[in-house]
């Protein structure tokens, strides 16, 4: 069942005990432990309200797939003033916007900032964890306090950025809350999908109005967006097959105000050549 999270903590909050199917039971065990329930079907249910017997609340093993692969910034080869702006970013809660072109390690260094940002306290980590839960995802033990990393693809609706249906579901931008939303290939999205991230990027919700009331989702999130410098991927060389013209309708298609809404804007340049051969410059580990 979807939403289990936030159905368990009105539960708790009422001073109620919640029955849920068994495969939902991990994620019930994070609001309370001992007083929720989890049951296969719903004659255990019967049991359990005529006293046969006593329901307990099944918790999934850990699984292999749910260890998280901690990732560092030794594993990109030079880009140094990248990583520095990782770690500015990464402390001052910043917006930040790579350009470059392709296969400088935009998408790498961006996938490494939810890794530098603090663990999340219980409350924020409840909170995403509840968003989450309302589309299904598998919430446990293991993954969450982990901070969300959504990378959606430049082809998504507004109504997947954002959220919406008849029945309000939350989009990719509440499903980032406390975490990372990274878009990649920015000039590729429709202009309005990009837009509607302006007044949550402010606000740090989104409100979806419906004719049966409204729905609050929240959308506390960084921004991380990457884009090249033209069409064709480069602005120099023998690669850029792109005019003046060309390269500026490219650019145009991102609005002022959305720029503005990035705290930090850096180039990506290439490697010099031999550079991933050679190993290259790694830079520090970082241990917390």
């Amino acid at each position: 069942m979807k939403g289990i999270l936030p159905a368990a903590l009105a539960a708790k909050k009422a001073g109620h005990s919640l029955i849920v199917p068994q495969y939902n039971g991990s994620q019930a065990a994070l609001v309370d432990q001992d007083a929720h329930r989890s049951a296969q079907t719903l004659l255990e249910v019967c049991a359990e309200l005529c006293g046969q017997q006593n329901l307990s609340l099944f918790q999934s093993p850990p699984s292999a797939d749910g260890a998280s692969l901690k990732r560092d910034l030794q594993d990109i080869i030079g880009q140094q003033q990248g990583k520095r702006a990782l770690e500015i970013a990464a402390a001052g809660g910043h917006n930040l916007l790579f350009l470059g072109p392709p296969g400088t390690g935009k998408t790498m260094l961006a996938s490494r900032l939810c890794d530098l940002l603090p663990e999340m306290t219980d409350d924020e980590a409840m909170e995403t964890a509840s968003v989450a839960s309302l589309t299904q995802q598998e919430i446990n033990q293991h993954n969450w306090k982990l901070r969300p990393f959504r990378s959606p693809h430049h082809s998504s609706s507004m109504a997947a950025l954002v959220g919406g249906g008849s029945i309000p579901r939350p989009g990719e931008i509440s499903l980032a809350h406390n975490g990372l939303l990274f878009l990649d290939e920015m000039p590729e999205f429709e202009r309005k999908v990009l837009d509607s991230l302006r007044e949550p990027l402010e606000s740090g919700e989104i409100i979806i109005s419906r004719a049966q009331g409204k729905t609050r989702f929240p959308a506390q999130f960084q921004l991380v967006g990457a884009l090249n410098p033209s069409p064709t991927g480069f602005y120099e060389g023998e690669q850029a097959r792109a005019n003046p013209q060309t390269i500026l309708r490219y650019l145009g298609r991102l609005s002022g105000p959305l720029l503005d809404r990035f705290d930090m804007s850096l180039e990506i340049p290439l490697l010099p050549k031999g550079t991933l051969a050679e190993g290259g410059d790694r830079g520090e580990l970082l241990k917390w």
